[in-house]
């Protein structure tokens, strides 16, 4: 009988899960085993995805691969899955309750602290920056602000004009920027804690008619942020993987389930996508390729 896996992400309407769905549904596809999807409708809602929990036990998967919606309120639900022998394989966001398997992940601090440096290079340590945090309940948001402050504390010449909250979405992004229009006006640079948020700037700012775009970084290197870096409207994404990290946590409860050692942990190295490299990213998550189980443990 196929392996049945429950891939749990935190909502329909980010890219960055959208792919990790994806990585997940290519990988179960090549090694034989079935996925089932749990995904709140509301985005990041914590009943929500409680009550998933709920169900997917109910169903009686033979593995998990989870993002907590929030990094301590689902704590009690995630308890359900050790009652129940089901094995946990986390991704993106660590679980801070119950038992796991493996988590795949990435530094999210020093994803920050990297973009943050190639952009302050461009623009030669000087300048006004706009900062774009993402969901005020996700740790990556939380990390990825950290490197960015890091980084600012070597950069005495970059100012920080202003802070918006886009809650890692793409509309959120652009009303806040809307918002806060005054005070932003004539700023140097943007830096957003991802994507999808960089992309909500670039409408708004389409929208008030600016002439032309400041450079703008982001984090995750999903298919619109790159063609926006072809196409001269971006500067530069740090690659943050759902779809590597979910395809991996899948191939990994594979082979648990099958009684072969899987590492505790897997971090992907940060990756840094500008002009100079992004016709490689430039293509749909489907024509990506996924990493190769032995060379991710090669790199351990």
């Amino acid at each position: 009988m196929s392996p049945r896996v429950a891939v749990f992400t935190k909502n329909l309407v980010n890219p960055g899960y959208q792919s990790a769905r994806i990585g997940a549904e290519r990988t179960a596809a090549r090694l034989g085993a079935a996925v089932t999807h749990y995904v709140p409708q509301k985005p990041d809602d914590v009943d929500e995805q409680i009550a998933l929990i709920g169900r997917a036990i109910r169903e009686k998967p033979d593995a998990v691969v989870f993002v907590p919606v929030h990094d301590t309120a689902v704590n009690e639900a995630i308890l359900q899955f050790d009652a129940a022998a089901i094995p946990l394989f986390n991704i993106v966001s660590k679980t801070t309750a119950g038992k796991r398997v493996c988590f795949v992940g990435s530094d999210d601090r020093a994803l920050g602290r990297d973009i943050a440096k190639y952009l302050f290079d461009k623009l030669q340590g000087r300048g006004d920056i706009v900062i774009v945090e993402g969901a005020s309940a996700s740790p990556t948001s939380r990390e990825r602000l950290l490197g960015f402050q890091d980084t600012l504390a070597d950069h005495p010449g970059i100012k920080v004009r202003a802070s918006l909250r886009g809650e890692y979405l793409r509309p959120i992004a652009k009303q806040a920027w809307l918002d806060a229009a005054d005070k932003v006006q004539g700023i140097d640079a943007v830096l957003s804690a991802n994507d999808h948020m960089t992309l909500g700037i670039i409408d708004a700012m389409t929208e008030l008619g600016a002439a032309k775009l400041p450079p703008m970084a982001g984090i995750n290197a999903i298919p619109d942020a790159v063609a926006a870096i072809a196409a001269g409207r971006m500067l530069a994404t740090a690659n943050f993987d759902p779809m590597a990290m979910s395809a991996i946590a899948v191939e990994a409860a594979v082979r648990h389930l099958k009684g072969e050692r899987v590492p505790a942990e897997v971090m992907l190295p940060v990756e840094i996508i500008d002009a100079s490299n992004c016709a490689a990213w430039n293509r749909p998550y489907e024509a990506r390729p996924l990493p190769v189980w032995d060379d991710v443990i090669a790199a351990l």
